[in-house]
């Protein structure tokens, strides 16, 4: 192991601020809460911790410059990544309004719905590559990083970036539980959906 006990934890205080601050995959862990629970946000969670290990990755093995060099094309992806998920909050502003109920949402097509948003939120987000291209090497040496380096700095980002998430939607699933009629669900879902649409447009014209 290569890394000192300082460094894990400064890295694990960047992290834990990083997350916590209000940004697309808060807007979208929040509003999948708000509009479908806690549960389904969990989804959204597991995609967004997943895009910032791949990003982890690429920056350790060097890929960083492949980001770099994608231009363009990294454009496209951004754009596209801000379109859908302005797609996703239009159908949570239109979807039908249901009370809550206590059973879980186990539609494992819309779970993967979810994962896909929150993967989407992280490969299109400038500010996570900002952080792991640019920002990490300050805390790691990404040359001398071996495999168990690896597996503890990825589990720092899935215990510190999922908790704090977990927290956000598990506070905003709490307050979706205070709205006991339709006509309340519907305002909810407009405000959820127009959440997730602005971490969409955030998404596409961040430079």
């Amino acid at each position: 192991m290569n890394m000192t006990i300082y460094s894990v934890m400064g890295f694990s205080a960047a992290m834990l601020i990083l997350a916590a601050s209000p940004g697309p995959g808060v807007f979208a862990t929040v509003a999948r809460a708000l509009a479908s629970g806690f549960r389904p946000a969990l989804s959204v969670i597991g995609g967004i911790v997943l895009g910032d290990v791949v990003y982890l990755l690429f920056a350790a093995f060097g890929l960083a410059l492949v980001a770099r060099a994608l231009g363009s094309m990294f454009f496209i992806v951004k754009l596209c990544g801000g379109l859908y998920l302005i797609w996703l909050g239009v159908k949570i502003w239109r979807q039908k309004p249901e009370i809550v109920s206590a059973q879980p949402d186990a539609n494992i097509r819309s779970q993967g719905k979810n994962f896909a948003a929150g993967l989407v939120v992280t490969l299109s987000n400038p500010k996570v590559i900002i952080f792991y291209c640019g920002f990490l090497p300050t805390f790691f040496d990404l040359s001398t990083l071996t495999w168990i380096d690896l597996a503890i700095v990825a589990a720092i980002i899935t215990v510190v970036l999922g908790g704090v998430l977990a927290t956000y939607a598990f506070l905003a699933s709490r307050a979706r539980r205070m709205f006991t009629n339709r006509r309340a669900v519907r305002r909810l879902n407009r405000a959820a959906g127009g959440v997730m649409a602005a971490a969409g447009v955030a998404i596409a014209i961040r430079s």
